[in-house]
């Protein structure tokens, strides 16, 4: 069984995941930013008497990582798998969106896995062995306004990875990109209900996007990407990039339909052009519905 380190086990896909992969007996390092303020993960490895050590770790300090590291190696020795899945969103028009909001974003998503990375990378290529999952979303593959701020860092990530798949490769090092769609989170759940005056007409789309999708009776709980990691883990698959969620693939899909042209058409008219253009492509259906 692998020792695993996964960032980000305070609720939603980081905590499941670390459920599920000690469930399947492999020996889990959870951490997170405060433990102190998020017991469940704790409780719930005590209930069923699993395999997991939850630590404090802040990926985006240099230092707190490198502590974290630190207490993981005297327990388990080595990492043999992390799992970058740390993450925050922020959300706005480009004009409207604050520096620092896009500056904490890129912080946590991108260089809080790129210190990770460069805290295991080296001893996997030595031992010439090991996994890295990050997980990104499909909006690293596109991006929809008012999720910019989001998926720049998200598409950051994902040429990061790309980068990294090549070099670890020869060494005999796995790395592998997990791309949700909306999976039910109360990341996801925010954007529901996402407040403020603007007069950019994406944010309203958006949100009824989100709040259609996670109406809808399917399965698409944070356990799916969980379940998926374990399957990246145990196959040994050199597969590259991997799509979770009942409506990924789908808008993978729609997008690929549409020249990059026609996508920034679509999505650059005003409410009632969108709706039209939307008519048009899916017919009677709604795009919550296509995805």
């Amino acid at each position: 069984m692998a020792s695993v380190l996964i960032t980000g086990t305070s609720k939603g896909i980081g905590l499941e995941t670390a459920l599920v992969l000690a469930r399947a007996g492999h020996m889990v390092y959870a951490t997170m930013r405060s433990p102190e303020k998020a017991p469940e993960l704790a409780q719930r490895a005590t209930a069923e008497e699993l395999p997991i050590h939850v630590l404090k770790m802040d990926v985006d300090s240099d230092s707190s990582v490198a502590e974290g590291m630190t207490e993981i190696e005297k327990h388990a020795g080595l990492v043999d798998v992390l799992v970058n899945n740390a993450g925050i969103e922020r959300h706005g028009s480009i004009e409207e969106t604050a520096m620092s909001d896009f500056r904490a974003v890129m912080e946590t998503n991108y260089f809080g896995a790129l210190r990770c990375i460069k805290a295991v990378v080296a001893g996997m290529r030595e031992r010439r062995s090991g996994c890295i999952v990050n997980i990104t979303s499909i909006a690293g593959r596109l991006a929809t306004s008012p999720l910019g701020p989001y998926a720049a860092s998200k598409f950051a990530l994902e040429g990061l990875s790309e980068a990294l798949a090549q070099e670890m490769k020869l060494f005999g090092v796995h790395v592998a990109i997990v791309e949700p769609g909306i999976i039910d989170t109360s990341m996801a759940r925010g954007l529901e209900d996402m407040e403020g005056d603007t007069p950019y007409p994406h944010t309203r789309r958006v949100e009824k996007l989100f709040a259609a999708a996670l109406a809808m009776e399917l399965e698409r709980g944070p356990h799916l990407v969980g379940e998926k990691i374990l399957e990246i883990i145990e196959s040994g698959t050199w597969k590259l990039r991997h799509v979770v969620g009942p409506d990924a693939q789908q808008t993978l899909d729609f997008r690929r339909s549409m020249t990059d042209e026609e996508y920034v058409a679509l999505q650059g008219q005003d409410d009632e052009g969108y709706a039209a253009e939307m008519a048009r492509r899916l017919g009677p259906r709604s795009l919550a519905e296509e995805q």
